[in-house]
This record gives structure tokens, sequence and C-alpha cells, in this order.
């Protein structure tokens, strides 16, 4: 029958909606979680740091050191910025400690800015190494060289440094480096030959990571490894991530132009040849003791440097926050193709995604606040869909106002189900109403949906976004808990012994899902009710199950999809009222005034 299809319809999307959130946003990013802590101590365990060379080089491992020791082990020129701080080592000449002084660690005012690159010796060393590399070549500049600092002294926007090198076999090497206000390096490096035979040279571009990111994004909607733009006629998005990327071994391509990197959730070291270079980029990985050598580089064209004569490659080396306009700018202003493509918008919806983010930072340019600028969004988003959930929403309410109809004519002709079956058909009809026009407004709020808790993940621009009173952080779940009264009780649910990881997990309902969980139970209420019994309590369920799959989700989607609720149930509401639809709301009014009736 046309109304049990219905409901059976609903309950399958929404039963396979709730069997993949849970899946996808609770087990999996668990078990990948578990297997990432296991990982981690093993190499904490077992840590060793490799000396990194030129590609073909050989490897070292010298044990885990102190941090200063690590920044004490070679002469340094400190790098101090408006957005970054840090120093350069001249010993290999690497570009290796690196903080974001305008991103801290946590919400606290007083927390430490966010580390990004580490230098070898430390677990999870992290660093942009450059060069040139070639065969049968003696004097090349190496891992463990010591160039010259011979002009500046702080690299700054508005002081580049000189580094050079004599190899003493009619080699001289220099390379100065810039770096602008935000994020990027330019790294400009000559070879001199002063020798009595040419020799052939390739200049390489190399980030090179030792382990796993600290703090893993655990989530499968977040790329985290290898990410680039690799391509001889048109740059193609390369991604790879970390657990493929250990197991499959990375990938190789030609290229032209281009470049490679190795991403976190929000921030991103990447190394770019000039556009017009020809260049052999590569993902590699090794393995040394329990440490993933993970390395990402490019080697250009060789050149072939006579007598007497030099030759120059200039690279961008990038290290900082994935923030979009900047990303936009590098892309446009020094032709790095794809370049905001390390901001995973995803392979299949980033046609809703950009859109998205871009509407939700128009509006926040407007109002100064994430959460209002989502609330906005959610009002475009539902005004986008009014025609077509209004309409879904009349037929609701008149499928709900025939229901006593249904009910009559299903004891009527029970024994008969071909003339009940035409008898509903012959009432829907009289009656214009459409059993199954409430699917399609969920199906096509899916995406949405997707795309949205996408972008407030993904995106820099929403982390540490402050809202209303407790929320300090939109990209992060509610960090309150019901087990705590919401913070009432100085007490963290995480440290009670045996329950305290399901507490701190699967159980941890704050504010925003409580809100949420209200707001499904009174839309759903809205709708009519489910031919058989059992349907009828498993949608009764819905909303509880569902505030336990929301609850880990960022708090920015859980305001998005309970304004949403609110909106929808408004609109349902008015609807119902102008068909004098029985509904919860004016039974709620009604004992809450006294009055008698459903309905005005």
């Amino acid at each position: 029958m046309q109304d049990e299809s219905r409901n059976t319809i609903i309950f399958l999307v929404c039963a396979l909606a709730l069997f993949v959130l849970y899946n996808f946003f609770v087990l999996a990013p668990a078990s990948k979680r578990h297997q990432v802590e296991a990982a981690h101590a093993a190499a904490v365990a077992q840590a060793q740091a490799v000396a990194a060379t030129p590609p073909g080089g050989a490897n070292l491992a010298p044990p885990v050191i102190t941090r200063q020791t690590a920044l004490a082990a070679s002469p340094r020129v400190v790098v101090d910025t408006p957005s970054l701080k840090g120093s350069i080592a001249l010993r290999g000449g690497r570009i290796d400690d690196i903080s974001l002084k305008q991103y801290r660690e946590t919400v606290d005012k007083n927390s430490p800015p966010v580390e990004l690159l580490r230098p070898e010796g430390l677990p999870r060393a992290w660093f942009a190494d450059l060069g040139w590399t070639g065969q049968n070549v003696p004097g090349l500049p190496a891992y463990n060289t010591v160039w010259t600092l011979s002009q500046g002294s702080t690299l700054t926007p508005a002081s580049p440094i000189t580094l050079t090198y004599a190899s003493g076999q009619g080699l001289t090497f220099t390379r100065q480096i810039s770096v602008d206000d935000k994020f990027m390096f330019t790294v400009t490096d000559t070879v001199a030959n002063s020798g009595p035979a040419p020799v052939t040279l390739a200049p390489y571009g190399s980030i090179q990571r030792q382990g796993l990111p600290d703090k893993p994004a655990n989530s499968q909607i977040v790329h985290e490894g290898a990410v680039g733009a690799l391509g001889l006629d048109k740059p193609i998005l390369q991604l790879i991530d970390y657990k493929k990327w250990a197991k499959n071994g990375g990938s190789e391509t030609d290229s032209k132009g281009g470049w490679v990197g190795i991403t976190d959730k929000y921030w991103l070291a990447a190394v770019a040849p000039a556009q017009t270079e020809r260049v052999h980029g590569r993902f590699d990985h090794k393995k040394e003791g329990a440490v993933d050598l993970f390395d990402a580089d490019f080697t250009a064209a060789p050149r072939a440097v006579a007598p007497g004569q030099s030759a120059t490659a200039v690279t961008h080396v990038f290290a900082g926050a994935k923030t979009v306009p900047v990303l936009r700018a590098y892309e446009q202003n020094l032709g790095i193709p794809r370049f905001d493509d390390a901001v995973d918008w995803g392979r299949f919806f980033f046609w809703l995604t950009r859109p998205i983010f871009s509407l939700l930072m128009y509006i926040f340019q407007h109002v100064g606040t994430f959460g209002i600028a989502i609330l906005l969004l959610t009002v475009v988003v539902r005004g986008l869909f009014f025609p077509l959930a209004n309409k879904s929403y009349e037929s609701m309410s008149k499928m709900k106002k025939v229901q006593p109809l249904v009910e009559e004519l299903r004891k009527k002709y029970k024994d008969d189900p071909a003339k009940q079956q035409q008898e509903m058909l012959a009432l829907y009809s009289r009656e214009k109403v459409n059993p199954l026009a409430g699917c399609l407004p969920i199906l096509l709020q899916i995406p949405v949906f997707y795309s949205l808790y996408k972008v407030l993940t993904v995106t820099i621009e929403m982390r540490h976004a402050p809202f209303l009173g407790w929320i300090q952080d939109l990209s992060a779940r509610d960090p309150t808990t019901v087990w705590n009264l919401f913070g009432l009780v100085p007490w963290n649910p995480a440290h009670a012994p045996l329950l305290g990881g399901i507490l701190d997990t699967t159980l941890h309902i704050g504010v925003m899902p409580l809100i949420y969980g209200v707001t499904m139970w009174l839309s759903t209420s809205m709708n009519p009710p489910a031919p058989d019994p059992a349907q009828q309590k498993i949608f009764q369920l819905m909303p509880i199950i569902f505030t336990f799959i929301m609850a880990p989700f960022a708090v920015g989607l859980l305001i998005y999809w309970t304004w949403s609720n609110i909106l929808t149930t408004l609109q349902q509401y008015v609807i119902m009222r102008r068909f004098k639809v029985d509904n919860p709301i004016d039974r709620i009014i009604n004992r809450l005034t006294g009055r008698p009736g459903a309905h005005a």
C-alpha cells in the first residue's frame, strides 16, 4: 500500500543513513585512532630520526634527542615574520624549525603557537630540504654540510639572507632565501663552476617527514598525507593518505611545474619548482625501525654547467596554515596550479563544498561571527529548498489529515487487499496526497549536510572560531557533557574508572546535541505516523539514536542542523495550521494554557 511503502522507504533511508553515519564517523575513526595510538607508542619506544639526504643518498639513524639539543646541533639563522617564527639550520641548509604565530595549539590564550616544522633528531621530524644532485660529482652539499651565512642576520620579509658553500672541487654554491609576510619562502640556488671540467647537476626540492602526526585527524572525511598537483599537460591533483602511502610506497609522475607536499588537517609543507621547469615528482616511503619515513620531492631537468659558467634554480617552499585566500593568492601570483586544492574539498562534492565555503565566508565578512554566519547560511539553504519542501509538507499534512480515513479503509477491507489498495489510491487522488513526497527533500539534503560538515571540518577558518558562551571552537565537538552537569560539577568524566573512555566518547552528550535531539523529535513528530506499530517505535527512537550519533560532530554542524530543524518545524506548523491538522505544537500549547482542542 502507498502509505506503507512511503514509510518503509523513509525508514530504510533513515536506517541506512544511521548505519553509514555511525560506521563512518564513530566506529571507523575509533578504530583508526587506536591503530595510530599503537603505532605512535611503538614509534616513541623505538624512535629514531633519520638524517635525510638528496634522492639516492644514504640514511643514518641518530637517536632521538631533546628539542634544545636538536636546535643546538647546528648554527642557525633566526626567522621572524608577522606569521612565522623559528630558524633555518646552516647544517644542511634546511628549513626545519617553524612555528605559526597566529595559531595556537588550543583555545587557551596562553597555549603555545602551533609547531609546524621540526628538525631531525626529534620525534615526528618534518622539514624542507633543497639542493643539487648529480652522478659522479664530488663536493655536493649534503645533509651534514655546514653552510656559511654570508649576508644578513635575521630572515624577515624585508631582509633576505644568503648562504654560501665552497666544495673544494671547483664548485661554489650560493643560496639566497627570502620570505613574505605569510607562509612562503623563495629559495634561489646558484652553482658556479670554477673547475676545469663541465658538470651536470639537477636541482631538487623535498619535504620529508619522519613518523605520523602527533594528533592525526582520525576521520575518513579529512585527507592527511601526500598532496600535490603534477602533470605534463594538465596538473592532476595527487592525494595519498598515510596508510596507503606506507603500504604501497607512493608514486612517481613526470610534470611541467606543479608542486608536492605533505599535509595535515590544517597545515601544509610543500615545495614548488619554477612552473616552466620539467620535473620528476615523487612520493616515496621507507621504513627505519618503527619509524615511517615519508618524502614528497621533485627533481628538475639536469643542467650542464661548463667551466666558468653557473646555473640557477628557484624553488618556493610553503610552510603554514591552509588558509584559502592565502593559497589562492599564491596560485594566482606565483602560478602554482591548484594550490588551494591543498584544502580537501572532496573528490565528489567539491562542486558543492566550494560554493558553500565561499557563501559562508561572504556572510562572515558582513556579520563578523561564524556562528551567526552558519545560522544565516541555514536560512539560505532552507530558502533554496523552500518550494520543494513546501509541496512535500503540504502533502504530508494532507496525509496526516486523512490518516483516520486510511485506518477505516484498512479495517473495512482487511480481507480484500486488492480492494483496499484501490480505495486508498482513490482516496489519495481525491485528497491530492502523494505518500512518497516526503522522501525527496530528505535525499536532497544529504549532500548539503555532508558538504557543510566537510567545510566545517577541513577549513581552518572555522578552527577555534567562538560563538556563544561555552562554544569556543565551532570545528570541535560540544565541550560540555551531561555527566558533570555541563560543567557545574568540577569533574572530568574521562577520568572515571572503567567507564571513562565511553563517557568521553560514545556517551559524551553536551548541551548542543541535546538541543538538536529535541528539535529532531519535534520535527519528526510533525510527520504522519507509520502504520506499523513496530515502525512507529523505531521512528520514536530515531531522535535519541541520532543525538548520540551527532554528539561527536563539530558543534558548528549541530548548530546548522538544529536551526534547520527549527525552521523545518515552523514551516510544517504553518502548513498544518492552514489545513487544520492536529500537531504536537498545538497540543503542547493547549496543555500549557489549559485550552481544549488540538488547534485553533
